[in-house]
């Protein structure tokens, strides 16, 4: 991801103000204006400080394009949805790529067909939205994704399963989760009234993919003592 040195900045940018939060304004900090499926069955690659030698890969919710045109692929990672070239923790994951399993080939930019997707769908739907819509996309989970909710350090916790991903019209990507207490119908469809964003939940702590979830709901030891230091944590 490119920087901006900060002698090359425009020094009148540092008397800008977000309107909405009080903050300077940040240039590089541009939103997510459209997202597409990841259908295929490409990952992400990342490595950590526990197994330098080892790579790990992560399933794609979707591909994102940013304001600034830049194309990345988005993962559940920790508590947040992120950029899959920001993860950068030594202990928890570092990015090293991209990863077609089919071919068993490594890449480091977006597909083709995915920034064509992208570039052509906000040249198409993209632009001023009406006051009241907050979301702009909603795209269903295809990965297994689940909330991990707890109110208690993780003497015991919840497993939910996310049904969909929200893009909001300021950039953010929300889990939703179903309320089950306003289910008017069944199956639960994506746009569904009774659905929520997880992170607004006061129990939220973490996002786990359909494989730790798994191994969780089985008791495996291994994932167990994994929720136990998060208890610790």
């Amino acid at each position: 991801m490119s920087t901006t040195d900060q002698k090359d900045s425009n020094p009148s940018e540092n008397n800008v103000y977000d309107f909405f939060t009080g903050r300077p304004y940040v240039k590089s900090a541009q939103k997510i204006v459209r997202i597409a499926p990841e259908y295929d069955g490409l990952e992400v690659l990342y490595s950590n400080d526990t197994a330098s030698q080892k790579l790990y890969s992560l399933k794609i919710i979707c591909w994102a394009l940013r304001e600034d045109g830049e194309i990345f692929a988005m993962v559940p990672w920790l508590n947040q949805v992120m950029p899959a070239p920001e993860i950068n923790d030594p202990l928890n994951g570092r990015w090293e790529g991209y990863r077609d399993p089919l071919y068993d080939e490594i890449f480091y930019m977006a597909p083709q067909h995915k920034i064509v997707e992208l570039e052509s769908a906000e040249e198409c739907f993209g632009g001023t939205y009406p006051a009241d819509q907050y979301y702009i996309q909603e795209l269903p989970d295809a990965i297994g994704t689940h909330a991990v909710l707890t109110d208690n350090g993780f003497k015991s916790f919840s497993l939910i399963e996310i049904l969909s991903w929200k893009l909001s019209v300021d950039g953010q990507l929300h889990g939703m989760l179903i309320d089950d207490n306003r289910v008017t119908s069944t199956p639960v469809l994506p746009g569904d009234r009774c659905l929520f964003p997880a992170q607004t939940h006061p129990d939220f702590k973490y996002f786990f993919q359909h494989r730790i979830a798994n191994k969780i709901k089985e008791e495996d030891p291994e994932a167990m003592a994994a929720i136990a230091m998060l208890r610790e944590y």
